[in-house]
């Protein structure tokens, strides 16, 4: 055998880790809305079980990445389902909290606004080379993850004013890497000389 052949890479098959891990995430997303609206009917125990569904949900995301990157399992399939299956929690959460009057409309349409932006606007750049999740997009999905779980826990009065804080920081930090995305975006698409 020689040197070539002994460093080529066998293919990293679909079903392994990291996608199923996406699977489950994807599959919890209709759960966690049908949770959501029988908390709206019912008592607070739905509420904590949204809540928890989410919880699960979200960490699916941390653990599918880590799977993938430290086992070599990033698939093609998973790169574009991981973050659909994000968006769809994530604006599951922040378009039902809006409807059940729990959080403004204006903070569901900014925040979603953003991330389905910066998703068209990694496609668009797709062949000129890949946006990397930076740390500030990383702060950004740890402050959603944890507002809208501060929105569904039904937290005693004393706690609930908290929520909009944490949820306003996450505004500005959605907002604030939008731009540094698009920034990148656009560095990647001039063309070189």
């Amino acid at each position: 055998m020689t040197g070539a052949e002994s460093t080529v890479a066998a293919p990293v098959p679909l079903f392994n880790a990291a996608n199923v891990l996406t699977a489950v995430r994807l599959v919890l997303v209709p759960v966690f809305a049908v949770t959501v609206v029988a908390s709206a009917m019912s008592h607070s125990g739905w509420r904590m079980a949204a809540c928890m569904i989410f919880v699960v949900a979200s960490a699916t995301d941390l653990v599918d990445g880590w799977i993938a990157r430290r086992f070599g399992l990033v698939t093609s399939l998973g790169k574009v389902a991981d973050p659909i299956a994000d968006k769809a929690l994530t604006g599951a959460a922040l378009v039902l909290l809006s409807w059940y009057d729990r959080l403004p409309w204006w903070v569901t349409v900014v925040i979603l606004a953003r991330e389905l932006g910066i998703t068209a606007l990694r496609f668009w750049v797709i062949r000129h080379g890949v946006i990397a999740a930076s740390r500030g997009g990383k702060v950004k999905t740890a402050l959603q993850i944890l507002a809208i779980t501060w929105y569904l826990w039904p937290m005693p009065d004393a706690l609930a004013p908290v929520g909009p804080w944490i949820m306003g920081a996450a505004v500005v930090v959605t907002v604030v890497t939008g731009f540094d995305y698009i920034a990148q975006a656009l560095r990647l698409r001039r063309p070189t000389r």
